[in-house]
């Protein structure tokens, strides 16, 4: 991976596509609400850890401040329960880069702390010298696979602060060791709608300052400007998050890498360029030595509403799967759940605790927000819901994968377990939820087939169309 084990720092790659960013977007495009006053001061804020290194020997920190003088840097030191550890602390240069956002011009700054000593806590502040943040800590990975959990998120992006924020708190309370926060896209609604982007970052609070994100852009971080026919990555994008640029070239930081103790995470950006990526993905996991994968990104390869199917996402990027043996995909876009297997199964059998003697990948779309859609059950859903908040921890112990999604309030609404066999395809284990599955305003969902399931495409076109953007109706893609 590139920088691993040094010390990273941007190169004129990243900078100045955020520079050209900048420009661009300096106003609200068509698909943006009315400029929003900016909500920025002289102290940091949306402080934010990534990884665009080895997380076992670096970190990377993003905040912005309404100034760039002084210059901002960070101070960072091995954590200690004795509080004269500030002593010992080292300053590391920013990098700063302006943005234009709605109301006014920001300053985000980015340093990446490199050359860690691997499964170590550091504690870090960030500021400009004269006004510091809070101390945070943070761990480093391990050089080796050890055990370890993660939090998926599906789309957050509607009410964010009043909704959405209580999720993420049940999820840190259940698993507060997580190694990192995985988002599969839409994480706000308006691509460039700073106030948006507030309310995410506040939802999170400081947990996002000592817990690394791991996101995928969706379709809601692309937005189209009233002279220009194409969307583009919202220009919040590269300045606050600090992420691989190891992917294809024109998809720094949407598309990219990284392993994590046995773990290899791929990030694919299902809004563009999904042929050219399937290349590329494909030679990523072709030299993959972690002994578990998982693909996240937000255009799901199966759908829970055939009119919401990806076919050019499943025909470029499934056989590659295949292939491969990708362990895990984890996706959103659908606003309801889903557990998909992939159709490679021999003799598996149903009901809780039931075995199957083998499975291929497993594919899951999942929902953190508000907003709901209706779905349609396909014969390879096994778990569905609607109109559930969930969250899901994902933790991995040697050769066996634990998966659970658990609703707003805690419960277990979905569980299995993947178990590695040596030469074979992974062992299924289903666990037993705790509560029914939530289908419906009448508790039931009937299968209607979609062309994922081999149905007629004239088929899909006949059921009504879904509108834009709003609760229970079609957003665009």
């Amino acid at each position: 991976m590139g920088g691993s084990g040094a010390r990273v720092r941007f190169g004129t790659s990243r900078l100045g596509m955020t520079l050209l960013l900048a420009s661009t977007f300096a106003t609200a495009g068509a698909d943006e609400p009315a400029v929003e006053p900016v909500a920025v001061g002289r102290d940091p804020d949306r402080i934010i850890l990534t990884w665009n290194g080895d997380p076992a020997t670096s970190q990377a920190v993003t905040w912005r401040t309404d100034s760039d003088d002084p210059p901002a840097r960070a101070q960072l030191a091995r954590a200690h329960a004795d509080p004269r550890f500030t002593r010992r602390a080292r300053e590391v240069p920013a990098v700063t880069q302006p943005l234009d956002a709605q109301g006014g011009k920001v300053f985000h700054h980015t340093c990446v702390f490199g050359e860690l000593e691997s499964d170590t806590t550091y504690a870090y502040r960030v500021g400009n010298g004269k006004r510091w943040s809070e101390w945070f800590h943070f761990q480093t990975a391990s050089r080796t696979p050890e055990p370890f959990s993660f939090i998926y998120f599906g789309d957050a992006q509607n009410d964010i602060k009043s909704l959405w924020s209580r999720v993420v708190r049940e999820a840190f309370r259940d698993a507060p060791r997580a190694r990192f926060l995985l988002h599969a896209g839409d994480l706000v609604d308006n691509a460039n709608s700073d106030k948006q982007w507030g309310e995410w970052f506040g939802a999170g609070g400081w947990v996002n300052g000592t817990v690394p994100s791991v996101p995928t852009p969706g379709n809601h971080e692309y937005a189209r400007e009233s002279s220009r026919l194409t969307r583009h990555l919202s220009h919040h994008w590269r300045p606050q998050f600090a992420l691989p640029e190891n992917g294809p070239k024109g998809l720094e930081e949407t598309a990219y890498w990284f392993d994590i103790q046995g773990l290899r995470v791929i990030s694919l950006n299902s809004n563009e360029r999904v042929g050219d990526q399937a290349v590329w993905v494909d030679a990523v996991l072709a030299d993959n030595p972690a002994p578990w994968t998982i693909v996240t990104f937000h255009h799901p390869v199966f759908s829970t509403k055939s009119s919401r199917d990806n076919p050019e996402v499943r025909r470029h990027w499934k056989p590659v799967f295949d292939r491969r043996r990708v362990d895990l995909v984890l996706q959103g876009h659908d606003h309801a759940y889903g557990r998909f297997t992939d159709g490679a199964e021999r003799n598996l059998p149903t009901g809780a605790a039931a075995r199957s003697e083998e499975t291929g990948t497993v594919y899951v779309v999942s929902v953190s927000g508000p907003k709901m859609y209706d779905l349609q059950r396909t014969p390879n859903m096994r778990r569905a819901g609607e109109n559930t908040q969930l969250y899901q921890v994902v933790s991995i112990d040697g050769a066996k994968l634990r998966y659970e999604a658990r609703t707003a309030i805690g419960e277990l609404y979905d569980a299995f377990e993947l178990e590695k066999q040596p030469g074979q395809p992974n062992r299924l284990i289903e666990i037993a939820p705790e509560v029914p599955e939530r289908l419906g305003p009448t508790g039931e969902a009937k299968p209607v087939p979609g062309p994922q399931d081999g149905a007629k495409p004239e088929e899909a076109k006949t059921r009504p169309k879904e509108g834009k953007s709003k609760p229970g109706t079609r957003e665009p893609i």
